[in-house]
């Protein structure tokens, strides 16, 4: 389905039943990227699904992006499906900063929150020329297009992308709904708009976070271990800094959805998942110590 917010059609794809739980993939991404972890989670939630302007198959992008933006964007998505009560709200990658935003800015409307292998900035400051960046990106997307970069190359890249980014496996969407979503300028223009104001939006949400506490929301942060020690050091310190509930994931690269689903259903399902869930590695699931949120 079509929904229409901020003068934008949104594609939103709704499954199952129960507690609402919205998925929202990182940078380029669509919504069938959550395809593995969506099985899992239908038993027990309605599942919610969507696509950014310029992503998937969703208009172009009329605004750059903002992390409270964002966040009103995914309650736009609910208020559109009459889904009011709490829900538990899943970013992967730079997603994870909308996410946030949203369990900061709406916490009536926050059941939990999951981190997926999510962007992490500690210091992250606003760049010059906001403007400037914006046409910048509109300008090469519109460069691009014109060359047919887009049907050319887009959709091979992108599987080579999705590839990279997992430790085992390639891509599993099918080839003709990726050559759909990846050949316009339409999801170039969108995925080089979310790139240039990257730095904007998390410098956004670390000023949220002084002044909009999580409030005892519960938190999960997912890591994939094959970012590196470093990285998942990092994962580990904004769990603390989060009070959030750290598990390690392994084998598992970026696109964690892709290769463990069930670490993912397990961390949005908690008490709710099925006892032959399978069971968390004891020495990689801990909870953070002193909530600094």
């Amino acid at each position: 389905m079509f929904v229409r917010i901020g003068g934008v059609p949104h594609h939103v794809v709704a499954e199952g039943s129960g507690p609402a739980c919205v998925l929202s993939a990182g940078l380029g991404l669509s919504w069938f990227d959550w395809d593995a972890v969506v099985p899992l989670l239908a038993p027990y939630r309605t599942v919610v699904r969507f696509d950014r302007p310029g992503h998937g198959l969703s208009g172009p992008a009329l605004v750059p992006p903002s992390a409270a933006g964002e966040a009103h964007r995914i309650a736009g998505v609910l208020d559109a499906l009459g889904l009011d009560a709490p829900a538990t709200v899943v970013g992967h990658s730079l997603a994870g900063f909308h996410a946030e935003a949203f369990a900061r800015l709406h916490p009536a409307r926050t059941a939990s929150l999951v981190l997926v292998d999510s962007s992490v900035e500690e210091d992250a400051r606003t760049p010059a020329a906001p403007a400037v960046r914006t046409a910048a990106a509109r300008l090469a997307a519109a460069a691009l297009g014109a060359l047919g970069v887009p049907a050319a190359l887009v959709p091979l890249a992108q599987r080579a992308a999705v590839r990279l980014a997992r430790t085992g496996g390639g891509d599993p969407a099918p080839a003709g709904l990726v050559h759909r979503c990846y050949t316009t300028s339409r999801v170039v223009r969108g995925a080089l708009l979310e790139n240039a104001h990257y730095r904007a939006v998390a410098a956004e949400l670390l000023a949220l976070r002084e002044r909009h506490p999580l409030a005892g929301t519960p938190v999960t942060v997912l890591a994939a271990t094959a970012g590196g020690r470093r990285w998942t050091a990092r994962q580990r310190e904004l769990s603390l800094a989060l009070g959030a509930r750290f598990r390690e994931v392994t084998p598992a690269g970026h696109l964690l959805m892709l290769d463990q689903p069930e670490a993912v259903a397990r961390a949005v399902l908690g008490d709710d998942a099925p006892a032959d869930g399978g069971e968390d590695d004891p020495a990689a699931d801990e909870a953070a110590a002193q909530p600094l949120a």
